[in-house]
């Protein structure tokens, strides 16, 4: 038997039964390694733990918990990016406490969700580090809740007391969604729930067989963070290789290097990330670079572009990247994460649609070349789980080729959401329309649109987005897309387009574009009246469509969700409070459109995420 490859475990249950099955099979490999880059140029510092020794962090850290707080309370983690973030979180587990997995104090933008989401959690606990936990207890003056530093806590506590016997449809945690189009909501994932997704995914990517290793930055808060570098290695016994999300921003080659380090690697990022990888990797640094031994990159959480993936691929086929690594994948906290996936080995699912059928709610294949055609990466097939295409009023199946709303159904799909009955029925609870062939059972609306091409997921868009004018359905990322591309000046991936009330004739809904300029210039610098018109004109030529109206705003002035993802609901709000400070019906830009996140560390890398927090949405969507 390869001493890498861990025997395969009983059915475990629950997270915590995989973790003490480890321990007691596998104790002394590696479980879990945090890559520390304390300064520029360092080529990172190794803080590991074994199985032995996270299972005894894990249990030392769930006494401690249990002696503050009752089985079932919750438990806020409000650790930064490290192991303390993961044993902190399955303690919480451990205790048959529910865990809420956020993000400390101090995300630039975010402090008014930070604690909107910790008034409708009402933990009894919170699990920090010492490195914040004056932040920590200032957030929660008066509120009674507890504090337990996670580094603080000795082995000792651990002692001889068995984990609580957890039944594994009790709540595990809550998944509080990024907000992207309304007020986030906690996901109740149940124990069963997220040992299933693992497994899924864990199957979906090929790491079921054989060893691998997780390499991931993703932020630990964030769905596809949590579930690719906690719960999937814990339920596979598998390494997890983790770093901060800053340190990537910083120096993305950290992450290649890492990846190039494990055999059989697999890591996971949003679309903007191999952009960035693309681009801002010097050839100096892909020099030692051997990417022959990654057998899946995931592509989610936000829109898959082929090109991107086309760029990533030639930047670094060299190095010995396999072409058929990349996996664009979709999935939403609502089924835990994953939902759908390409899987490794197979080509990129490449579609090229007609742009007025799509409109028409029509998949019609049009030429690649075509400069009306739309560009879309197929997110392969469902991990597990059945799809289907819904006609999202008739509450119909809808046959391939044509677009409707994703609904899901599988061992992996929440239960609801944290104290909203009527929410949770309606989005948790739909049905198919009555008929022989309509598919039983409860089924999850997701509120994507989407259809199924040769037997693959593509997915279009949100429901709640599209833009209706003059009966024609326009998608707002389409519309981004085209902006951005029409002027340097538009900064990449931060922009919103979105549908206003008409004006006083009241003749239907007009279209807004608020748009950030690139670092490098001001909007004194800039002659705005041109890139208006460039904008206007790509888009009217490309979607038949007038903008009413194209604001040029500063970077960090476009709202975003806690994930990093364009809020294109708050930045709707702002425009029409006119915080914007328009001018001119559009004409020229102006205005700060204050309360927004920092900006990047890493400068004017298409859609790179602030460096300080590495925001990543929630809903992965190819």
């Amino acid at each position: 038997m390869d001493r890498r490859h861990p025997p395969l475990s009983p059915a475990c249950r629950t997270l915590p039964q995989y973790v003490r099955h480890w321990a007691d099979t596998i104790p002394d490999r590696r479980a879990l390694t945090f890559v520390d880059f304390p300064a520029p140029g360092s080529r990172g510092v190794h803080r590991t733990l074994t199985w032995r020794r996270l299972d005894l962090r894990v249990r030392a850290i769930a006494a401690r918990l249990a002696a503050q707080a009752e089985p079932g309370s919750r438990v806020v983690v409000l650790c930064p990016q490290g192991t303390e973030y993961v044993t902190g979180f399955l303690a919480a587990l451990t205790a048959g406490l529910v865990a809420v997995p956020l993000y400390p104090p101090g995300l630039p933008g975010h402090g008014d969700r930070l604690s909107a989401v910790l008034a409708d959690a009402r933990p009894t606990a919170v699990v920090t580090t010492s490195r914040v936990a004056n932040e920590v207890r200032e957030l929660v003056a008066g509120s009674g809740t507890r504090i337990v530093c996670a580094d603080e806590v000795p082995d000792d506590e651990a002692g001889d007391r068995p984990p609580v016997d957890v039944d594994a449809e009790a709540l595990a945690y809550l998944q509080y969604t990024s907000g992207s189009t309304r007020a986030p909501a906690g996901v109740e994932i149940t124990h069963a729930n997220v040992v299933a997704n693992a497994g899924q995914a864990l199957a979906a990517y090929g790491a079921d067989t054989g060893p691998v290793t997780c390499v991931g930055w993703l932020p630990l808060y964030h769905d596809m963070g949590l579930v690719l570098s906690v719960a999937a290695p814990v339920v596979r016994g598998a390494l997890s290789v983790l770093m901060d999300p800053a340190a990537f921003l910083t120096e993305p080659a950290r992450w290649l290097r890492l990846l190039a380090a494990h055999p059989r690697a697999i890591g996971a990022a949003p679309n903007f990330a191999y952009d960035y990888c693309a681009g801002a990797v010097t050839d100096g640094q892909k020099a030692d670079l051997r990417l022959d031994g990654v057998i899946a990159l995931i592509n989610g959480s936000e829109p898959v572009r082929p090109g991107t993936v086309d760029r990533f691929q030639a930047a670094f086929a060299d190095r010995g990247l396999p072409v058929t690594a990349h996996c664009p994948s979709y999935g939403l906290a609502e089924a835990t994460v994953f939902v759908s996936a390409a899987r490794p080995g197979q080509p990129l699912g490449r579609f090229a649609l007609d742009r007025d059928a799509l409109a028409a709610g029509k998949a019609l294949p049009a030429r690649p070349d075509d400069p009306r055609a739309v560009l879309l990466a197929g997110c392969g097939t469902p991990a597990g789980q059945r799809v289907r295409i819904a006609d999202p009023v008739s509450r119909t199946v809808l046959p391939e080729g044509e677009v409707g709303e994703v609904w899901v159904q599988g061992p992996n799909v929440g239960r609801g959401y944290w104290n909203r009955r009527e929410e949770s029925e309606r989005v948790f609870g739909a049905a198919f329309a009555g008929g022989a062939d309509a598919p039983d059972g409860r089924w999850l609306r997701t509120g994507d649109l989407g259809a199924v091409l040769d037997g693959q997921l593509i997915v279009t868009g949100r429901l709640k987005d599209l833009v209706i004018v003059d009966g024609r359905n326009h998608y707002p990322q389409d519309l981004e897309a085209t902006a951005q591309d029409a002027h340097p000046a538009v900064r990449r991936d931060r922009l919103a387009a979105f549908a206003v009330p008409g004006g006083t004739s009241g003749t239907g809904e007009r279209v807004v574009l608020v748009a950030e300029h690139v670092r490098a210039t001001s909007l004194a610098s800039l002659d705005v009246p041109a890139v208006v018109r460039a904008v206007r004109g790509a888009v009217s030529t490309r979607h038949g469509l007038r903008l009413a109206e194209v604001v040029l705003v500063p970077p960090g002035a476009v709202a975003r969700t806690s994930s990093g993802k364009v809020s294109r609901a708050l930045t709707r709000a702002r425009y029409l409070e006119g915080a914007y400070g328009r001018e001119g019906g559009g004409e020229t830009g102006s205005g700060s459109g204050g309360g927004a996140a920092s900006d990047d560390a890493a400068g004017d890398t298409p859609g790179a995420a602030p460096g300080a927090s590495a925001h990543i949405t929630s809903r992965a969507v190819g």
